[in-house]
């Protein structure tokens, strides 16, 4: 198969621009029902025709079509976001004006620029590795993480807080959105997983102990303060009394108490999901042959990734209230103690996918040897 799928995919994801342009002058004046109707006549239109457009040579996947979709809708969230900040006008101003207040929340806000740039880099990565014939597992499970973590934010999100009784069909949209996206994870997860040639020195890795190896360790302490820092956000989103989670909120992040919930359930399924993951890293970090840890690194580094791109950029961005912003004096640690979360959970999932002799499974007669 040549590349003419996944340019006709590129091509059609940036039809988007001009559609979104004509579609918001045409129905500026009528009802969010009509809204509803046009999107879904959209999203009907682009696949039929990118069938049409690869007919003669059409990939078998399903996927391709999915992501197919999901890129043109990212170019969609990018615009959404590019016009709430006033940069480009007249494309999204309906449905602006109709949407779902979580869209108008800066955590909504960070999460359509988070859509329009990583998603729609990883749709076009996963749709070209498609193309060409290649696996998409890896790409595909870090994006599953990013997903994950986003629906299970966003759908308990818009229910409770103070949004939550102004939810409209355009929730139903969104919902049908996540269960498409939810299928198209378990089929990532059951692609095979690429096999790994044994190194030679594999047995003498797997010999070494935790402080024979440095890297692992520093990799291991971060995981146990990273279990307490989700733990200790979770308490102060649950309403913990201590001075210290008080002092904590005033003067490094305040956002947490942000009544939209969005922060709230941010850092919930920070502490009931995130913790059990990082205990369970540590166990494959110190017993050999945990041939599941690469993968789940891969999705947990995804998760991370677009959980605190949304929370770093809500709590200074200036739609949030300003009682609830970082303060300028408490920036600095802010940036220091978010960045290292975000960061740290990206080196090591690639040290567990490039270096993965501690992780494979030993053949029994070598074990016995």
């Amino acid at each position: 198969m040549n590349a003419s799928a996944g340019t006709g995919v590129f091509v059609l994801s940036l039809l988007s621009i001009p559609i979104s342009y004509l579609f918001n002058f045409l129905l500026y004046s009528n009802s969010i029902e009509i809204a509803v109707y046009a999107a879904v006549l959209i999203i009907v239109v682009i696949a039929i025709f990118a069938r049409l457009l690869l007919k003669k040579r059409a990939p078998t996947d399903p996927l391709f079509y999915v992501f197919a979709v999901c890129a043109f809708l990212s170019v969609v969230n990018l615009i959404i976001a590019l016009e709430q900040d006033g940069i480009i006008d007249g494309f999204m101003t309906f449905y602006l004006k109709e949407a779902d207040p979580y869209i108008n929340t800066a955590h909504g806000h960070m999460i359509s620029y988070w859509d329009g740039c990583a998603h729609y880099l990883m749709y076009l990565l996963m749709v070209a590795a498609i193309t060409w014939g290649e696996s998409y597992r890896s790409i595909g499970l870090y994006w599953v993480g990013s997903f994950l973590m986003r629906t299970l934010v966003y759908i308990p999100g818009n229910l409770v807080g103070k949004y939550g009784t102004q939810v409209s069909s355009l929730f139903l949209i969104q919902l049908l959105h996540a269960v498409v996206l939810l299928w198209s994870c378990f089929c990532i997860f059951s692609q095979p997983r690429k096999q790994e040639a044994q190194p030679k020195n594999m047995l003498d890795v797997q010999k070494k102990t935790l402080l024979q190896r440095p890297v692992d360790l520093l990799f291991v302490l971060f995981l146990v303060v990273a279990s307490m820092f989700c733990v200790f956000r979770g308490l102060i989103v649950l309403d913990c009394p201590a001075q210290w989670c008080l002092d904590y909120t005033t003067s490094y992040e305040p956002y947490l108490r942000d009544p939209s919930a969005y922060p709230k359930m941010q850092m919930l399924v920070n502490m009931l999901y995130s913790v059990p993951y990082f205990i369970i890293t540590v166990y494959g970090l110190v017993v050999p042959g945990c041939a599941w840890i690469p993968d789940l690194t891969l999705v947990h580094s995804g998760a991370v990734a677009q959980a605190q791109f949304s929370h770093i950029g809500a709590s200074l961005h200036t739609r949030t209230p300003f009682t609830y912003r970082v303060p300028a004096e408490g920036q600095l640690l802010f940036l220091m103690v978010n960045g290292l979360y975000s960061l740290v959970p990206q080196a090591l999932s690639y040290r567990c996918v490039t270096s993965p002799a501690f992780f494979l499974k030993a053949p029994q007669d070598q074990k016995s040897d």
